[in-house]
């Protein structure tokens, strides 16, 4: 969808072409950037020319119904699913990712709902599982011990008691915490975080948006998949929205507001652009407003 001349509206896009919210161009090569990028499950399309930039030391927040393509599109950056069609192109060079292994060595992370961690092992160990150091041909854990205290403090998450306590005791939002710094550590440049908010409290919520704020200061890229529009508003420098597979809209957040966010979510195309002054109500879609975006 591209802007009308008038520069107060919006026209259909041709298939696979999202609308270029206004504000929405950017300087620099993005990190990771996707073109045209396809996926098709037999006589099933999942997903349709894919156009989307992910910069570095900026939140993007991927946003869509169930069933829009979200986790397949994540299955693609992460080397799950090789797309049929398009191309991913990271820090200016194409690339081919034949498997999960291959976006890691990149440095793409994923963090995904159930967080992958051991719950019967301490934070250290779940940190440094399969990257344990050795001194001697013994475990080194006061090495081990120092890295996982740097990287949490690094992340500003001072609120578990020991890192040495089983993950098994923690809160929703630590475990998300211990996650993410586990990708940090293993020098993932881009974090891709699938509804890192989701069934947590307020507080542990406020630990993990923060945390999400830190990691783009630190200048890593995050893609956060998320359905509480709250959230997004509150981190989010750029907003991507999937409709039935394809891109219906991508662009600065402050050039959404919640109503047209849900729009695009349910039918693939907006009444009018968001300008960022929340007029939807947040109690009535649970949504923050545009104006709660970060600014880019």
């Amino acid at each position: 969808m591209v802007a009308n001349s008038a520069g107060d509206g919006a026209t259909p896009a041709a298939a696979g072409v999202a609308p270029s919210v206004p504000g929405a161009a950017m300087t620099g090569t993005p990190l990771l950037q996707l073109r045209g990028v396809g996926k098709a499950f037999g006589p099933v399309q999942a997903l349709t020319g894919i156009d989307l930039d992910i910069p570095a030391g900026q939140v993007t927040a991927l946003v869509g119904d169930n069933g829009a393509g979200k986790t397949t599109l994540i299955k693609c950056i992460t080397g799950i699913h090789e797309p049929s069609s398009g191309q991913l192109i990271w820090n200016g060079r194409p690339v081919h990712l034949h498997s999960p292994k291959d976006a890691s060595n990149l440095g793409i992370a994923a963090v995904y709902q159930d967080l992958a961690l051991a719950d019967n092992l301490d934070i250290v160990q779940n940190m440094l599982l399969g990257h344990e150091k050795t001194h001697f041909g013994m475990l080194d854990e006061i090495s081990m011990e120092l890295i996982a205290k740097q990287t949490l403090r690094d992340l500003s998450v001072t609120t578990v008691r020991s890192i040495r306590q089983p993950v098994g005791s923690l809160s929703g939002g630590q475990r998300q915490a211990v996650a993410v710094a586990k990708a940090v550590m293993q020098e993932a440049r881009l974090v891709i975080m699938d509804e890192p908010t989701a069934a947590l409290g307020v507080t542990q919520t406020e630990l993990v948006l923060d945390l999400i704020t830190t990691l783009a200061s630190r200048g890593h890229a995050v893609l956060v998949v998320s359905h509480n529009l709250m959230d997004v508003f509150r981190v989010a420098d750029r907003i991507a929205v999937l409709y039935l597979g394809r891109l219906a809209a991508v662009g600065p957040a402050s050039g959404f507001d919640s109503q047209s966010v849900v729009e695009y979510m349910t039918t693939g195309s907006a009444s009018r652009y968001g300008n960022g002054s929340g007029t939807a109500s947040a109690a009535s879609t649970g949504a923050g407003s545009g104006s709660e975006g970060r600014q880019t």
